[in-house]
């Protein structure tokens, strides 16, 4: 039987190994979910005809993506936005719309021909958008494996993203409270940093912001700063 293989360490990305079993019956759906797994004599005992990255944050060794059909997924209009925290990136510069990319894994970041794209919303918290783009992506694979989609290149101007650090998400410096409620959604999701402010000796986490009126409200975990 022909074999994907679905690498993400992430549960969030579970749905789309469910609903590729019942898409494409006649395929093996195999999971990896650790960097280790990812190695070169474990992929070419098993054989897969393609090996999807739904969200991996480890390095992909060229051996692998030189030898195998490495199809990565990529929050972003390429070759606009490129690089690191796509979802972040796009949030903080005002976009409500983007598309989800699927790419061939290349030794340029995020540079590799385009197989597919479809619209995507930013709407919600960051969750709320990694769900949604996970929702879309077991129909993509479908729709490359089966109509032997064909890899175009990548045209138009070059737009980097630089990756977010933790220390970006401090709210001290913004200046309206819809770029507070951006900044503690796009980053409110499992295993990413919250949204924070600091005092004299406490840190204040910031998750769950919603409207009420024209006041913002949100969940607060107050902790001491580190070091002290």
């Amino acid at each position: 039987m022909k074999l994907i293989v679905i690498a993400s360490p992430h549960s969030r990305y579970d749905v789309v190994v469910e609903q590729l079993i019942t898409l494409l019956p006649d395929y093996q759906i195999t999971r990896i979910r650790l960097a280790e797994e990812l190695d070169y004599a474990h992929l070419t005992d098993i054989d897969p005809e393609w090996v999807f990255f739904p969200h991996w944050s480890w390095m992909i060794p060229g051996n692998i993506y030189e030898n195998f059909n490495c199809v990565i997924f990529h929050m972003t209009d390429l070759p606009y936005g490129r690089g690191g925290s796509p979802l972040q990136n796009l949030i903080v510069r005002g976009h409500k719309q983007t598309r989800l990319s699927a790419l061939k894994c290349t030794a340029g970041l995020d540079a590799g021909p385009v197989y597919d794209k479809v619209p995507l919303d930013l709407d919600g918290t960051a969750e709320d958008i990694l769900l949604r783009a996970a929702g879309l992506m077991a129909p993509m694979i479908v729709n490359i494996i089966e109509q032997h989609l064909v890899q175009v290149e990548q045209t138009g101007e070059v737009v980097e993203f630089v990756r977010r650090k933790s220390e970006d998400g401090n709210i001290d410096s913004l200046e309206s409270i819809d770029q507070i409620y951006d900044y503690i959604r796009m980053l409110d999701a499992d295993g990413y940093p919250s949204a924070f402010l600091k005092t004299l000796h406490f840190q204040l986490d910031l998750t769950q912001a919603h409207w009420n009126g024209d006041c913002l409200e949100a969940k607060v975990r107050i902790r001491r700063k580190e070091n002290e």
